[in-house]
């Protein structure tokens, strides 16, 4: 699940493979950016805000803009994967590819991704801006992202932990995961919801604490089914008082949520 741990790890493992490499080549499988050529581009670093992945490079000398990002978002299905030289792609069928970024100590393949777009770097703000503190950003600031989620008091709590305007990062894994370890039901108005500060807190611990790893786990277990309390376990019994984990859609979006620990709306 392309949440803000995996994009983490995502640009993680673009910077291990190629910063401060010089690009040998480079395809962009998008109208927007198909006679696109970035070779003897340098990449200078990988970072990820939230749930967008930037990719910085700089430009050859005499190119005019000297400092430029690659900006991709991974959605429900996009990835990156760094292959070594001559090691076959393998991850995804090839029509899914979208970017391919060629240097001498490694191939980096984007596939399925969406809104790749390429800026100048100064212009970073235009695409990220909107964004609320990132849970895993060196400036991460919990006292803003409360403050932006108490600014709608009427909308549905699990709706409005998935607005990146208000915290970024936050997906719909850890959004079920965190209001169950909180005993808030997902429909819960904002103002309703006990502790805002703390449920703000617990989001960015449980992400936090899968950062590194590609196993998403709110349990603490990294064992293949019990990695979660409710997320994609309807009809399951609840981990806690055994009853039956309940699915429905909510904001556009499913929802599992204990009707037992987490009660308050009929």
């Amino acid at each position: 699940m392309p949440e803000g741990d995996t994009v983490w790890n995502t640009a993680r493992v673009l910077e291990r493979a190629l910063a401060g490499a010089r690009l040998t080549g480079s395809d962009f499988r998008v109208p927007a950016l198909a006679t696109t050529d970035l070779t003897g581009w340098t990449v200078r670093e990988s970072a990820s805000q939230g749930k967008h992945l930037l990719l910085r490079l700089d430009a050859p000398a005499g190119t005019g803009e000297s400092r430029w990002t690659l900006h991709s978002h991974l959605r429900m299905d996009g990835t990156w994967r760094a292959y070594a030289p001559g090691e076959r792609w393998t991850a995804r069928p090839a029509h899914l590819i979208r970017v391919v970024l060629r240097a001498e100590v490694a191939t980096a393949v984007g596939y399925h991704l969406h809104e790749v777009t390429l800026v100048p770097t100064a212009e970073e703000e235009r695409l990220t801006g909107h964004l609320g503190p990132d849970l895993l950003g060196a400036g991460w600031d919990p006292a803003e992202a409360t403050r932006r989620l108490a600014a709608h008091p009427d909308t549905p709590v699990g709706v409005a932990l998935l607005d990146q305007r208000n915290l970024a990062g936050v997906g719909n894994l850890y959004k079920c995961e965190v209001l169950f370890l909180r005993g808030i039901h997902p429909r819960t108005p904002v103002r309703d919801v006990p502790d805002l500060a703390g449920l703000v807190t617990l989001a960015q611990s449980l992400l936090a604490a899968n950062r590194g790893r590609w196993t998403q786990s709110s349990t603490g277990s990294l064992r293949r089914g019990q990695t979660s309390y409710v997320y994609g376990r309807r009809a399951q019994p609840c981990r806690r008082c055994g009853t039956a984990i309940r699915k429905e859609e909510l904001g556009e979006r499913v929802t599992y949520w204990c009707p037992t620990c987490q009660p308050g709306i009929p």
